[in-house]
């Protein structure tokens, strides 16, 4: 429970016990529930989307639950991605990527990548049947967070030179919770047809080693907007494939 409340901690706003503390090694472990709060994260959303669909259009009610899955996560991975577009797309050595991401301030790159990505996700559940809606939530926020814990295992995190104003992020831990993180996040697989849980795979995993060797070779490993931007384009994929008939 402790590295639960932990995961919770850090990856939304839900509010946990004070006496939780913080633990580097905690969260760390609490990788493994990485999966399980995109369960939350969807859920939540699923909720919205429903609620306000029993009264409004489809198209306020993906509106309300995107506003409301962005409010209980702080806008943690938005956020993330918009400082990956920044830094890959302003930086041109190491240093200057790492600087750039590290930077509060959002640029051009930043702000395009965010609007893209938002807009996508909408249009993309727009094309989805009402009623499948909250289902493909919960799929999507699931499985979406075990590609980067799968990257955190197979990289390493980049030390810059000023960690001390990073963002905690949860590095590898024992295999256990690798194990953990695969079990949860890969459960939804079983609520999708087989010839899309295969399309899906493959997509998501060509996503993952071609982000893994381009961020390999500007910067040498992953940073905390690596993951997070990872997750937003797994995110994306898996609505983009729920859609093809």
């Amino acid at each position: 429970m402790k590295l639960f409340f932990t995961a919770l901690m850090f990856y939304t706003r839900i509010p946990i016990p004070k006496s939780i503390g913080y633990s580097a090694d905690n969260l760390n472990r609490a990788t493994r529930f990485f999966p399980l709060i995109g369960i939350i994260v969807g859920s939540i959303g699923a909720l919205a989307f429903w609620g306000v669909s029993t009264f409004m259009p489809k198209s306020i009610a993906i509106i309300v639950s995107m506003i409301s899955q962005i409010m209980v996560t702080g806008a943690f991975h938005e956020d993330a991605f918009a400082d990956f577009c920044d830094g890959f797309g302003g930086g041109y050595t190491k240093e200057r990527i790492l600087a750039i991401m590290k930077d509060s301030r959002i640029g051009t790159y930043g702000v395009v990548g965010l609007i893209m990505m938002l807009l996508s996700k909408y249009l993309l559940l727009s094309e989805l049947n009402a009623g499948f809606i909250p289902v493909v939530l919960i799929i999507a926020h699931t499985i979406s967070r075990v590609v980067p814990v799968v990257l955190i295992f197979t990289s390493k995190y980049v030390s810059d030179f000023d960690r001390s104003k990073s963002k905690p992020i949860g590095e590898k831990s024992s295999t256990i919770t690798l194990i953990v993180a695969l079990l949860i996040g890969l459960t939804p697989l079983f609520l999708m047809p087989l010839y899309k849980v295969a399309v899906l795979m493959l997509t998501l995993s060509l996503l993952y080693f071609y982000l893994r060797y381009y961020v390999h070779k500007h910067i040498g490993g992953y940073t905390g907007d690596v993951l997070g931007a990872l997750q937003q384009m797994s995110e994306v994929i898996i609505y983009l494939i729920l859609i093809v008939k």
